[in-house]
């Protein structure tokens, strides 16, 4: 088989990668054109052939990112952007491998989604009483361990060894550029890569396959994992068994975000809160969002009397960005709240509770205060500012997929 890093310099390879992410929604029509001249004039061919020759990128630039709301720094890295292309077109390649990975991890995968996961979750375990324990991994991609993740990925990677020298070269460099210099550090398979998801599907493997074969109920999205039990017993059996893996792989939980739910208990995934066959937003995706909206109307009233903007003009700019956010968004590869959460959703109460909490930031940004006359700003003039309200537009997009079927 032709190793992925010598199909780089042909343009068809190109061509059917923007093809699928145009089919995708990933790229806009203006930047698929803008992408599809640097595949025409040969833009790519430099970086494409230096790889296949067996070169390999840069040293990448370590960036540190605001955690909105936690004042904690996410750290991501960054090749020169014409690598960072290559890298997107290597990992589209890799989905040949997908075959390696199990049923039960739904991380960055074609075929099977984040949403899918949870569907599988909640049918599997409908009304029965069950235990469950959920946990994240701390700094998950750059707390990969390299030594550990050559073995298995010149497992995977059997069939192409250009490919193989082609990472370890590349993760087995621990320089990265920062604050004017080069440092030396342990920085994983470096989020914020094109190829970062691959290699942390692939890692945890191991894990998996063993609760597969085992028969739990389990599921993981890169560095979040849940698994079930029938009674607390064997559901700590399991929790001793995840954490000597997570040891074996010299990896951490992050003891914020472990869980355990007792029968009767709703149960979150992915930011979905479930109980029985109920699906609504988890309460910590719901206190997130309403953090970024009182936020936002903080900054805006701040603006508004500095700049003595009308409070029409600041209602109608606060709207706007929240209508983007939920409902359309400026990047086509980022989801929207409505397209990630209403598919799934089977109630809208955490849709209403935000409603409320926007309705009364939007009167707070009006009147600069919390005072019982802010409800003199009535609903109708809201939504004649273009308010639109999350739990009408679910029941909209509800009816919407009823007709098409």
């Amino acid at each position: 088989m032709q190793s992925i890093l010598e199909q780089l310099p042909r343009p068809g390879v190109w061509e059917e990668f923007l093809a699928y992410r145009l089919r995708k929604g990933r790229l806009n029509w203006h930047a698929f054109e803008q992408a599809d001249d640097y595949v025409a004039e040969g833009g790519y061919l430099p970086v494409a052939e230096r790889f296949a020759a067996g070169g390999t990128p840069g040293i990448p630039t370590r960036h540190q990112i605001n955690k909105m709301g936690t004042g904690k720094k996410r750290i991501v890295y960054r090749f020169p952007p014409d690598e960072m292309t290559a890298l997107k077109v290597i990992a589209h390649l890799l989905y040949r491998y997908d075959g390696f990975l199990c049923p039960n991890c739904y991380s960055f995968r074609r075929g099977q989604t984040a949403h899918d996961a949870v569907q599988r979750l909640v049918r599997a375990v409908g009304g029965e009483p069950v235990w469950a324990y959920k946990l994240d991994i701390h700094d998950y991609f750059n707390s990969i361990s390299v030594p550990l993740l050559l073995p298995i990925l010149k497992e995977v990677l059997a069939d192409d060894p250009p490919l193989y020298r082609f990472f370890a070269a590349m993760l087995g460099d621990d320089r990265a550029l920062w604050d004017g210099g080069i440092i030396h550090e342990r920085h994983g398979v470096m989020a914020g890569t094109p190829t970062a998801p691959f290699l942390a599907d692939i890692y945890l493997t191991e894990v998996d396959r063993h609760f597969e074969q085992a028969g739990v109920l389990y599921a993981r999205y890169s560095d979040d994992m849940i698994l079930f039990a029938p009674d607390r017993a064997t559901l700590e059996e399991h929790i001793a068994t995840l954490a000597d893996f997570l040891g074996k792989y010299r990896l951490q939980a992050n003891p914020d975000k472990e869980r355990i739910y007792a029968p009767g208990q709703a149960w979150d995934f992915l930011g979905f809160k479930c109980l029985g066959r109920s699906i609504d937003i988890a309460d910590a995706t719901r206190r997130k969002m309403q953090d970024k909206i009182r936020r936002k109307a903080h900054a805006l009233l701040r603006w508004r009397l500095k700049e003595n903007v009308p409070p029409e003009a600041a209602l109608r700019a606060m709207i706007r960005h929240f209508n983007a956010k939920f409902f359309e968004g400026d990047d086509p590869g980022t989801l929207t709240w409505s397209r990630w959460f209403f598919p799934l959703l089977t109630q809208p109460d955490g849709l209403r509770q935000i409603d409320r909490y926007l309705q009364d930031q939007l009167r707070f940004l009006a009147t600069g205060r919390h005072v019982k006359k802010n409800f003199s700003i009535r609903y109708g003039m809201l939504k004649s500012l273009g308010y639109r309200s999350l739990v009408h537009e679910y029941y909209a997009s509800r009816a919407s997929v009823q007709d098409a079927s």
